[in-house]
């Protein structure tokens, strides 16, 4: 795997790690804040996309339903899991969410006929037994409550990978300014509708709730402005098996700046997600070289 994709990766999962930061300091309902991260994103996004206007042109139908539905799961997404958060705990929702790589590789086998190696399988399995330490204390499936909660994380899980195939596709004909613009607008539309159906309040907020969708649109949406470009270079399935270290990147933001304590278990468990990772992105790197 070249330096360049690792350094990418390494960048956007630091990003996206603030999302926890922003929303954790954030008042607003979780569905609200979801929907200006992706309205903000859109026009930020918007300059670096009006160079490349000209690539709109050449969209036809399909192209355009494809988008549209990009957009649609990743609102979904969104609200799946802001949702299960309300009805389950952080640590269970999280656990779930890790099962993402495990879904990505079994749906790219499906419908990518990639191949599942060995390397890809082990540490995909050590990250997700990572995280099971840091999260099994707080698993529990016996309140029909959190039980909802916890099938909605896993829908959260589907969505994400859907998207992300969807993505892989499109990327091949837009440039990843293009398609970020497009699919952010389409999600933002989708949250603007879900908001309006759920009555939430969509102005009245104090100018540090502000700030906090702005800082939410520039980091961790970018992040997954960086996430669409590297589709153009490596898998769904690295990319997923990347986003694994956003718990372990929030936890270790939490300590800095909301003055949160990591626990034993949590520091061993995020230094197994982290084993696993470098097993994948960098043993991945070695054998690329010792090919060429």
């Amino acid at each position: 795997m070249q330096n360049r994709v690792v350094v990418l990766l390494v960048f956007a999962v630091i990003a996206i790690s603030f999302a926890a930061i922003f929303v954790k300091l954030s008042e607003a309902p979780a569905a609200v804040i979801s929907m200006y991260r992706m309205l903000f994103s859109t026009v930020l996004i918007m300059p670096f996309a009006f160079k490349y206007r000209k690539e709109l042109s050449a969209l036809n139908l399909k192209d355009w339903t494809a988008l549209i539905f990009a957009g649609l799961f990743l609102a979904m997404h969104f609200a799946f899991w802001f949702t299960s958060l309300e009805m389950t705990t952080v640590a269970s929702s999280t656990l779930i969410l890790a099962l993402q790589p495990i879904v990505a590789m079994f749906a790219a086998f499906l419908f990518y006929k990639e191949k599942m190696n060995l390397q890809t399988l082990t540490a995909t399995v050590i990250s997700f037994f990572g995280i099971l330490i840091v999260s099994w204390g707080d698993f529990n499936t016996e309140n029909l409550t959190m039980l909802i909660g916890n099938i909605l994380s896993f829908l959260c899980v589907l969505a994400i990978v859907i998207y992300l195939m969807i993505g892989q596709r499109a990327m091949k004909k837009l440039t990843h300014w293009i398609y970020s613009f497009i699919v952010f607008g389409f999600s933002a539309v989708f949250l603007v509708i879900y908001n309006l159906i759920t009555e939430d309040n969509l102005i009245h907020y104090s100018s540090n709730e502000w700030i906090l969708f702005i800082l939410l649109a520039i980091f961790p949406s970018f992040a997954h402005v960086v996430f669409n470009y590297l589709l153009t270079l490596v898998t769904p399935t690295t990319i997923s098996i990347s986003v694994l270290l956003e718990p372990v990147g929030a936890s270790i933001l939490a300590v800095l700046i909301l003055g949160e304590h990591l626990t034993v278990i949590q520091m061993i468990g995020g230094s197994i997600v982290l084993v696993g990772v470098y097993l994948y992105l960098f043993e991945g790197r070695r054998k690329t070289r010792k090919i060429k």
